[in-house]
């Protein structure tokens, strides 16, 4: 029971897994059969994500860990919480979601994270990490406030637990000496080596009843004894621990520390798991070591152990990717910060722990002295920018919508309170399809429009993003940021060099007279194709690349307004973004008061929204060209009969073309013409 089979070689056995519906079937598996039952998962593991892509590696490194976690706790009585919960397809597999695992980060399929609405199993939702160990020891005190005895347990990974939160949350935990496990998976960072069957023996025998309990004796003993000679006694037992395990960091949080553990070898994990089990007091880390990827030969060949992978051949490993039409927009980022930072030597970029997502991989290439992973910490992140642009230098945080977040109070206090012009690359802009609604870039917009002295642009298309690198570089007065969303770029052809844009102002791309359609950000190409439509229905209509959401072009937004019936902003963000920003203004100048004038925002729906395909998400949120077609025919009061007749549109436009004219030669009279 030691190692994990090769794949694929259990199918001339009786197969176990078919009959496990839930951890209480796995409760009745003989404990020999164990082996055969993570053989099976993971061979479940790989043919289902094989189907649907998704995370592999990391679910594939928990196997035999998931197996035992199941095997020797009360699930769901016991409570299982898996930080970022990115490994736990396994975990569902075993929950009652095996029927469903090849619908995984599908449209109206399985949530690619833990997610409670999905199961009484997933006690915690997550997606971003770190979080196990505070939500852990949250429910480790009601337990102990409404006289509970149940377990919790919070399995974090090595990446994870290098977060501040996690060591705020061990420090309050251990502090206040509540009954928790935590599992540390280490699979990567090699925070303490094992060394061989010594460490087996050691990990066992501190995790057993008897030097438990001893221990406690001792300390109790000691308790009898002058302070300085207690304290000299326990602190040579935790440093005689620590100097053969590795954990006196951990002890020094106030964790009883167990390790290192073999995280592929049931006959080590099962035994210690039921020694923590049966501990009664304190919280207990156990150190477990496993390989990501582990069982299947192409992602333990891969440097990123498969952590995210699409469609792929299971013989070979081979994934399905096509050709992409259009470089990335994350590709477009980085390699026009390369050329930027060829002219300036100040230029330095800072990423957290997603050198890769992000682009910045391409600048360490080239510069590897001037970038900075500093791990999943996003709130350092922030401030170490704004340190670094106290002395002058230009830094780049490159952080996706979603996890920049996590740092509002830095992004408010370190940097905007005190005009430091750090400049915020921020990744995945919008909606993100097959991650869901964790991973959404959907505040961004509104969290940072609202402070005073801040740049916030978006980018329409991959082009635009080039000049939007050269104009954050050229800030150097005040904070910047500019968006971009996650995939290809629309197929622009790009320039050799960014060009800074002028501050403040849009740009019109198509010229029109009855509806004018300000997009801000990649809904651009949609309000493109929306146009051309309402033309077929003979609307008239403008489509203008708004660029800035602050500050805004007055300019062109007023007279957006003077001269067209309607005017709808678009954007890939919630509410209370750039579209309240233009009916602010639209209402201090006067423009909603003027007669026959209308103007709508078209946000994101007040809803998260469930994975789907990017395409099919905002169809659904009503920000591709049939909902904004839609929504100028809602708001001429025609509805939906407006497709299927198109000569209501034309009546429409003709009953407005007095009023328009009108309002068309006061604008010319009173601004000398428009552009």
């Amino acid at each position: 029971m030691t190692a994990p089979s090769p794949i694929f070689d259990v199918s001339t056995r009786r197969a176990i897994l078919d009959s496990i519906k839930s951890p209480a079937d796995l409760r009745r598996v003989n404990a020999q059969d164990l082996r055969q039952v993570a053989d099976e998962l993971r061979n479940e593991t790989i043919s289902a994500v094989a189907l649907t892509g998704g995370h592999l590696g990391a679910g594939l490194g928990v196997v035999e860990l998931t197996v035992a976690l199941h095997y020797v706790f009360d699930t769901p009585n016991d409570k299982l919480i898996w930080d970022v919960g990115h490994q736990a397809y396994p975990h569902k597999i075993l929950t009652g979601r095996r029927d469903r695992i090849r619908t995984i980060r599908q449209g109206g399929g399985l949530s690619g994270f833990t997610k409670r609405a999905e199961s009484e199993y997933d006690c915690f939702g997550a997606a971003h990490s770190s979080t196990s160990i505070s939500a852990g020891l949250g429910m480790a005190v009601a337990r102990d406030l409404s006289g509970a005895q149940h377990n919790v347990i919070c399995v974090i990974g090595d990446g994870a637990i290098s977060a501040g939160m996690a060591y705020e949350a061990m420090n309050n935990a251990g502090a206040a000496n509540r009954r928790l496990i935590v599992i540390l998976n280490d699979n990567e960072m090699s925070i303490a080596p094992p060394v061989g069957a010594m460490s087996h023996y050691l990990a066992r025998l501190l995790s057993s009843p008897t030097f438990m309990s001893l221990r406690e004796i001792g300390r109790n003993f000691a308790g009898h004894l002058p302070r300085f000679i207690k304290d000299k006694a326990v602190r040579a037992e935790e440093l005689a621990r620590g100097f053969v395990t590795g954990g006196t960091l951990f002890e020094e949080l106030g964790f009883y520390y167990v390790g290192v553990v073999d995280g592929h070898n049931l006959d080590q994990l099962i035994p210690v798991l039921e020694n923590v089990r049966a501990a009664k007091d304190g919280p207990v880390l156990v150190h477990v070591r496993t390989q990501k990827g582990k069982g299947y030969a192409p992602a333990e060949a891969s440097d990123d152990k498969y952590h995210g992978v699409v469609k792929f051949d299971v013989a070979t490993g081979k994934q399905k990717k096509s050709a992409p039409a259009a470089p990335s927009y994350t590709k477009v980022f980085g390699q026009s910060l390369v050329k930027e930072a060829q002219k300036d030597d100040r230029i330095v970029a800072i990423t957290a722990a997603m050198p890769a997502g992000t682009g910045v991989d391409i600048f360490q290439k080239a510069f590897p002295q001037r970038t900075f992973d500093v791990g999943i910490a996003e709130q350092h992140a922030v401030t170490f920018a704004a340190g670094l642009a106290t002395q002058g230098f230009k830094p780049f945080a490159a952080i996706y919508s979603t996890f920049l977040q996590r740092a509002y109070d830095q992004v408010v206090h370190d940097v905007a309170i005190q005009r430091l012009p750090v400049r915020f690359a921020i990744d995945r802009a919008g909606l993100v399809g097959a991650d869901g609604p964790t991973h959404a870039g959907s505040f961004d917009v509104t969290y940072l429009s609202c402070l005073p002295g801040f740049v916030v642009m978006a980018a329409a298309d991959e082009a635009e993003l080039v000049h939007m690198v050269a104009t954050a570089a050229a800030i150097d007065d005040r904070p910047s940021a500019f968006r971009y969303p996650r995939g290809d770029g629309v197929g622009v052809p790009l320039p050799e060099q960014g060009m800074p844009l002028e501050i403040g102002r849009g740009r019109l791309v198509r010229q029109g007279s009855t509806v004018a359609l300000l997009s801000f950000g990649a809904r651009l190409s949609e309000c493109l194709q929306a146009a051309e439509t309402l033309a077929s229905r003979g609307v008239s209509t403008t489509v203008a690349d708004a660029r800035f959401a602050k500050p805004l072009d007055e300019d062109l937004i007023l007279r957006l307004a003077r001269n067209h019936e309607l005017l709808i902003t678009i954007e890939e963000g919630a509410i209370g973004g750039f579209g309240s920003h233009v009916m602010q203004l639209l209402a201090e100048k006067g423009a909603l008061e003027q007669r026959g004038f209308r103007a709508r925002s078209m946000v994101l729906p007040d809803v998260f929204l469930d994975q789907d395909t990017p395409a099919a998400m905002y169809a659904r949120a009503g920000l591709d060209s049939n909902g904004i077609v839609a929504k100028v025919f809602e708001v001429f009061g025609q509805g939906a009969a407006t497709a299927v007749q198109p000569d209501i549109s034309v009546l429409v436009e003709q009953a407005s073309n007095t009023r328009r004219q009108k309002r068309l030669r006061a604008s010319a009279a009173l601004n000398g013409g428009s552009r």
